[in-house]
């Protein structure tokens, strides 16, 4: 989930300038929290995935996440934020991301962004996996695939003393060097005491402030990456992002912790 608009966040006391950014910093104490956020996430996610089969809507598996996260005592991050209707985004094929639950059936084949959020004691996990339905074609598993090692090699750098723009430059390689293109308009972001805090994450090497990490930032890295163009377009209900060549597309997200060593994710699909 990403802001269609600037949006005002809370921000406490424990918190650096780093360029033109404002990076707030978290605590043990934060941490843990955001980690029990990423538990419920996870849990959350297993019941849409374990619900996944062909003819279901993607209202009853929102209804289903929703469920599964007010039961174990957090709440929906997306619910209401800037007037999104549901708990959970659900891009299927040549959807992007922010795709709306409704109607839409799923059917054998399909590839399925999950994208959620969720706030437990007031701080925020945020995750997004891609999954196939039945008889995927190899190209889909092949951009399923490249997207989710996209990810994989974005936490390798997300070190204490590297900078953000290491984090672009391993998501971009990659899904280059795989013949595939990389959305340009959204990125991936601070997360933690808001869904969405500086700094800015984008999956190429876009200018602007390109701040160094630091022990206690908690990042959402979230590659989103197309089969054709990197173009895009938003449809009529002002937030259902899709490939501007209708294109399949896939999306993978964690948040993670930056520490004085290995990085810790803090979510789980």
């Amino acid at each position: 989930m990403h802001p269609k608009k600037s949006t005002p966040i809370r921000v406490p006391t424990n918190r650096a300038r780093m360029g033109r950014t404002m990076i707030q910093l978290k605590t043990a104490q934060d941490i843990a929290l955001i980690r029990e956020a990423g538990d419920i996430l996870y849990k959350a996610i297993e019941a849409v995935r374990k619900s996944m089969v062909e003819g279901v809507t993607t209202r009853e598996l929102d209804r289903i996440l929703k469920n599964e996260i007010v039961k174990r005592g957090g709440r929906p991050a997306f619910l209401g934020y800037q007037g999104y209707p549901a708990s959970l985004c659900i891009s299927v094929n040549e959807e992007v991301i922010h795709g709306i639950p409704g109607n839409r059936k799923l059917e054998n084949g399909d590839i399925v962004g999950l994208d959620v959020g969720v706030v437990f004691r007031e701080r925020i996990a945020d995750a997004a996996v891609t999954v196939g339905l039945g008889n995927v074609s190899a190209a889909d598993r092949l951009l399923v695939r490249t997207t989710e090692e996209c990810l994989a090699k974005a936490l390798a750098v997300v070190r204490a003393g590297n900078r953000v723009r290491d984090i672009s430059a391993a998501v971009y390689g990659h899904a280059r060097s795989m013949g595939f293109e990389v959305v340009r308009e959204y990125c991936g972001h601070g997360v933690g005491f808001s869904l969405h805090e500086d700094p800015q994450i984008y999956n190429y090497p876009a200018p602007g402030p390109n701040p160094k990490l630091r022990a206690g930032m908690v990042v959402a890295v979230e590659p989103m990456i197309n089969a054709g163009t990197w173009k895009i377009k938003v449809l009529d209900d002002d937030w259902t992002v899709v490939t501007a060549d209708g294109s399949k597309s896939a999306h993978f997200e964690h948040t993670v912790a930056v520490t004085e060593g290995e990085p810790e994710i803090l979510t789980r699909w």
